[in-house]
């Protein structure tokens, strides 16, 4: 479910697929101490062009300064900002000339393609490389590789979530999804990984 229906209560809007992304934003921008930051959720890919079309309604908008726009590359990070662009253009709003840039206008755009704007991937790939260091990730990727010599198992299809899960296992609380564990701190805010984000965030 979209947050299409309610009101927009400060200057900067931030958007992101769902609940996970949600969770994870609010608890980096807290990190930043950012707090002029609306972040809501659009409703995954399908739901992005109707959220858009909305939003220009909405109560409040017209004292919205800025939007930015967090979406993952998945198997191409200059096909998911075409496809944002797209969108944009289709709900008449500022389309930025590429991903990580600010179209300057009323309220200015900007779009963060996940992991990386330049790479095929996720927010959990973004994580697994701020985590990269953390040598937890060695006996994960050993077990993985374990379940990959049972040949007649079934593999996951996302690996970078299943090694998310994984990573998330072995923390305290081992049953937090990726948002909850975001929120409970349990990311590494200040790793090098997260340092593009950080610029976007920062620049909203």
């Amino acid at each position: 479910m979209t947050s299409s229906s309610n009101k927009l209560c400060k200057p900067k809007l931030l958007i992101g697929e769902g609940r996970e992304e949600v969770l994870f934003l609010n608890a980096f921008l807290a990190h930043l101490n950012i707090s002029d930051v609306q972040v809501e959720q659009y409703g995954g890919k399908q739901g992005f062009g109707r959220y858009l079309k909305t939003l220009k309604v909405r109560s409040g908008y017209q004292e919205v300064v800025s939007l930015g726009i967090a979406r993952d590359a998945d198997d191409s990070a200059h096909s998911a900002f075409q496809s944002v662009c797209g969108a944009l253009n289709r709900a008449g709003l500022p389309v930025p000339s590429k991903s990580g840039e600010i179209a300057l206008n009323s309220p200015q755009v900007s779009v963060m393609i996940l992991p990386d704007d330049e790479n095929p991937g996720m927010l959990e790939d973004l994580c697994l490389e701020a985590v990269r260091t953390d040598p937890v990730l060695q006996c994960i990727d050993e077990y993985f590789q374990c379940v990959n010599n049972i040949a007649e198992r079934q593999q996951p299809k996302n690996m970078a979530k299943a090694r998310v899960h994984a990573w998330l296992s072995s923390q305290v609380e081992p049953d937090k999804r990726l948002g909850e564990a975001a929120k409970a701190g349990y990311l590494p805010w200040d790793s090098p990984g997260f340092d593009r984000l950080k610029q976007f965030l920062q620049a909203l």
